[in-house]
Protein backbone atom coordinates (compact mmCIF):
# COMPACT_ATOMS: atom_id res chain seq x y z
CA UNK A 1 0.00 0.00 0.00
CA UNK A 2 1.50 3.34 -1.18
CA UNK A 3 1.89 6.06 1.28
CA UNK A 4 2.44 9.19 -0.89
CA UNK A 5 -1.10 9.34 -1.39
CA UNK A 6 -2.67 8.42 1.80
CA UNK A 7 -2.52 11.92 3.86
CA UNK A 8 -4.49 10.69 6.91
CA UNK A 9 -1.30 8.43 7.90
CA UNK A 10 -0.36 9.85 11.03
CA UNK A 11 3.19 11.12 11.13
CA UNK A 12 4.29 8.70 14.03
CA UNK A 13 2.74 5.94 12.37
CA UNK A 14 4.84 6.79 9.19
CA UNK A 15 7.81 7.44 11.38
CA UNK A 16 7.26 3.86 12.56
CA UNK A 17 6.96 2.13 9.35
CA UNK A 18 9.91 4.05 8.36
CA UNK A 19 11.94 2.49 10.90
CA UNK A 20 10.54 -0.92 10.07
CA UNK A 21 12.06 -0.70 6.31
CA UNK A 22 9.07 0.70 4.93
CA UNK A 23 10.77 3.28 1.50
CA UNK A 24 7.45 4.61 0.74
CA UNK A 25 6.09 6.06 4.31
CA UNK A 26 9.88 7.92 4.32
CA UNK A 27 8.66 9.47 0.83
CA UNK A 28 5.25 10.16 2.45
CA UNK A 29 6.48 11.59 5.48
CA UNK A 30 9.58 13.50 3.80
CA UNK A 31 7.05 15.14 1.41
CA UNK A 32 4.66 16.12 4.51
CA UNK A 33 6.99 17.73 6.44
CA UNK A 34 10.16 18.92 4.63
CA UNK A 35 8.47 22.43 3.82
CA UNK A 36 7.39 23.06 7.16
CA UNK A 37 10.41 22.27 8.35
CA UNK A 38 12.12 25.04 5.78
CA UNK A 39 9.76 27.72 5.88
CA UNK A 40 10.45 27.19 9.78
CA UNK A 41 14.10 27.73 9.52
CA UNK A 42 14.14 30.24 6.82
CA UNK A 43 11.61 32.67 9.25
CA UNK A 44 14.02 32.06 11.84
CA UNK A 45 17.13 32.58 9.55
CA UNK A 46 15.87 35.19 6.85
CA UNK A 47 18.56 32.85 4.47
CA UNK A 48 17.25 30.31 2.00
CA UNK A 49 20.74 28.16 1.43
CA UNK A 50 20.86 28.18 5.68
CA UNK A 51 17.28 27.08 6.19
CA UNK A 52 17.92 24.46 3.83
CA UNK A 53 20.86 23.19 5.89
CA UNK A 54 18.76 23.34 8.52
CA UNK A 55 15.82 21.51 6.73
CA UNK A 56 18.28 18.28 5.82
CA UNK A 57 19.81 18.30 8.87
CA UNK A 58 17.05 17.92 10.87
CA UNK A 59 14.94 15.82 8.52
CA UNK A 60 18.32 13.45 8.80
CA UNK A 61 18.03 13.74 12.81
CA UNK A 62 14.63 12.91 12.46
CA UNK A 63 15.63 9.58 9.73
CA UNK A 64 18.61 8.49 12.72
CA UNK A 65 16.06 8.78 15.87
CA UNK A 66 13.23 6.64 14.42
CA UNK A 67 14.05 3.00 15.62
CA UNK A 68 13.94 4.35 19.12
CA UNK A 69 10.84 6.51 18.49
CA UNK A 70 8.53 6.03 21.54
CA UNK A 71 5.05 7.08 20.46
CA UNK A 72 2.76 8.90 22.63
CA UNK A 73 5.55 10.96 24.69
CA UNK A 74 5.86 13.94 21.54
CA UNK A 75 4.52 14.71 18.10
CA UNK A 76 6.87 14.30 15.41
CA UNK A 77 6.55 17.66 14.27
CA UNK A 78 7.41 19.32 17.65
CA UNK A 79 10.11 17.39 18.07
CA UNK A 80 10.91 18.43 14.72
CA UNK A 81 10.13 22.18 15.48
CA UNK A 82 12.64 22.08 18.28
CA UNK A 83 15.50 20.38 16.31
CA UNK A 84 15.46 23.44 13.75
CA UNK A 85 14.69 25.87 16.78
CA UNK A 86 17.84 24.82 18.17
CA UNK A 87 19.67 24.31 14.87
CA UNK A 88 18.75 27.46 13.65
CA UNK A 89 19.54 29.10 17.16
CA UNK A 90 23.10 27.13 16.79
CA UNK A 91 23.45 29.28 13.65
CA UNK A 92 22.58 32.20 14.50
CA UNK A 93 25.15 32.26 17.58
CA UNK A 94 27.75 31.38 15.44
CA UNK A 95 27.07 34.12 12.66
CA UNK A 96 25.42 37.24 13.43
CA UNK A 97 24.81 40.10 10.75
CA UNK A 98 23.98 38.09 7.48
CA UNK A 99 22.43 40.80 5.54
CA UNK A 100 18.78 40.33 4.13
CA UNK A 101 20.17 41.80 0.66
CA UNK A 102 22.28 38.68 0.15
CA UNK A 103 19.30 36.40 0.69
CA UNK A 104 18.38 35.13 -3.16
CA UNK A 105 14.93 36.19 -4.11
CA UNK A 106 12.85 33.10 -5.19
CA UNK A 107 10.86 33.53 -8.77
CA UNK A 108 7.39 33.40 -8.70
CA UNK A 109 6.03 32.79 -12.12
CA UNK A 110 2.44 33.17 -11.13
CA UNK A 111 2.23 36.84 -10.13
CA UNK A 112 2.93 39.72 -12.69
CA UNK A 113 5.90 41.63 -11.54
CA UNK A 114 4.29 44.48 -9.46
CA UNK A 115 2.46 41.90 -7.65
CA UNK A 116 5.72 40.07 -6.74
CA UNK A 117 7.84 43.29 -6.70
CA UNK A 118 4.97 44.60 -3.92
CA UNK A 119 4.77 40.95 -2.23
CA UNK A 120 8.25 40.64 -1.79
CA UNK A 121 8.57 43.97 -0.55
CA UNK A 122 6.54 42.77 2.41
CA UNK A 123 8.06 40.01 2.93
CA UNK A 124 11.86 41.37 3.31
CA UNK A 125 10.25 44.26 5.44
CA UNK A 126 8.53 41.27 7.75
CA UNK A 127 11.94 39.51 7.87
CA UNK A 128 13.82 42.63 8.60
CA UNK A 129 11.39 43.27 11.03
CA UNK A 130 11.41 39.87 12.44
CA UNK A 131 14.88 39.72 12.49
CA UNK A 132 14.83 42.86 14.80
CA UNK A 133 13.32 40.76 17.43
CA UNK A 134 14.98 38.84 20.11
CA UNK A 135 15.59 35.23 19.00
CA UNK A 136 13.03 33.68 21.63
CA UNK A 137 10.07 36.25 20.50
CA UNK A 138 10.79 36.08 16.68
CA UNK A 139 10.94 31.87 17.53
CA UNK A 140 7.58 32.29 19.29
CA UNK A 141 6.03 34.96 16.80
CA UNK A 142 7.27 32.36 13.77
CA UNK A 143 5.66 29.87 15.69
CA UNK A 144 2.19 31.00 16.68
CA UNK A 145 1.63 33.68 13.31
CA UNK A 146 3.35 32.17 10.65
CA UNK A 147 3.80 28.04 11.28
CA UNK A 148 0.23 28.58 12.57
CA UNK A 149 0.90 26.36 16.20
CA UNK A 150 -1.30 26.41 19.04
CA UNK A 151 0.67 28.03 22.38
CA UNK A 152 0.65 24.73 24.27
CA UNK A 153 2.61 23.35 21.63
CA UNK A 154 4.73 26.25 20.87
CA UNK A 155 5.25 25.78 24.94
CA UNK A 156 6.36 22.03 24.69
CA UNK A 157 9.00 23.08 21.53
CA UNK A 158 10.08 26.14 23.25
CA UNK A 159 10.23 24.16 26.96
CA UNK A 160 8.69 27.16 28.34
CA UNK A 161 4.95 27.87 30.00
CA UNK A 162 1.68 28.93 27.80
CA UNK A 163 1.80 32.04 29.53
CA UNK A 164 5.31 33.01 28.96
CA UNK A 165 4.57 31.60 25.11
CA UNK A 166 1.78 34.02 25.45
CA UNK A 167 3.92 37.11 27.00
CA UNK A 168 6.73 36.87 23.79
CA UNK A 169 4.06 36.83 21.32
CA UNK A 170 2.21 39.75 22.59
CA UNK A 171 5.78 41.44 22.96
CA UNK A 172 6.66 40.28 19.41
CA UNK A 173 3.99 41.44 18.03
CA UNK A 174 3.42 44.50 19.50
CA UNK A 175 7.63 45.22 18.14
CA UNK A 176 6.24 43.90 15.13
CA UNK A 177 4.09 46.56 14.90
CA UNK A 178 5.83 49.20 16.00
CA UNK A 179 8.59 48.75 13.71
CA UNK A 180 6.21 48.05 10.41
CA UNK A 181 4.13 50.99 11.17
CA UNK A 182 5.49 54.11 9.24
CA UNK A 183 6.03 51.21 6.41
CA UNK A 184 2.52 50.91 5.66
CA UNK A 185 1.81 53.04 2.97
CA UNK A 186 5.05 51.94 1.40
CA UNK A 187 3.92 48.30 1.53
CA UNK A 188 1.01 48.72 -0.13
CA UNK A 189 -1.27 49.02 2.86
CA UNK A 190 -2.37 52.79 2.47
CA UNK A 191 -6.15 51.80 2.58
CA UNK A 192 -6.72 49.68 5.14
Amino acid sequence: MPYDSQEDTPDEALLVLYANGDAAAARALTVRLTPRVFSHAYRMLGDRAEAEDVAQEAMIRLWRIAPDWRQGEAKVTTWLYRVVANLCTDRLRKVRGIALDAVAEPEDDARGPVESLQEQARMDALQAALNRLSDRQRQAVVLRHIEGLGNPEIAGIMEISVEAVESLTARGKRALAAELAGQREALGYADG
